[in-house]
C-alpha cells in the first residue's frame, strides 16, 4: 500500500483528539505531564515553558495515554 492511498478513518477526526485532551480555543491541545521532582500534574500548551508550576523543576514526564494502543507484529 502506498502512502497516497492511506486515508484517515472517520472516527479519528480532529474533534476526537481535542475533546480527549481538553483543548482550548485554537492554540492546540493541552498535554499533561508529571514533574520529576514533586510529581505534581502539570498541564502545558504549545509555547508554554517546560517547567513545573509548583517547584520550578524542568524535568517533566509525559503521562501515558488512556486510549487502547495495539501494534501489529509480524
Amino acid at each position: 500500500m502506498s502512502r497516497e492511498a492511506y486515508q484517515v478513518p472517520a472516527q479519528l477526526n480532529q474533534n476526537a483528539f481535542s475533546t480527549d485532551m481538553g483543548a482550548s480555543s485554537g492554540d492546540g491541545p493541552t498535554v499533561y505531564y508529571r514533574c520529576g521532582e514533586c510529581t505534581d500534574r502539570v498541564s502545558l500548551k504549545r509555547g508554554d515553558q517546560i517547567r513545573c508550576k509548583s517547584c520550578g523543576y524542568r524535568v517533566l514526564y509525559k503521562e501515558r495515554t488512556k486510549r487502547m494502543v495495539q501494534f501489529e507484529a509480524r
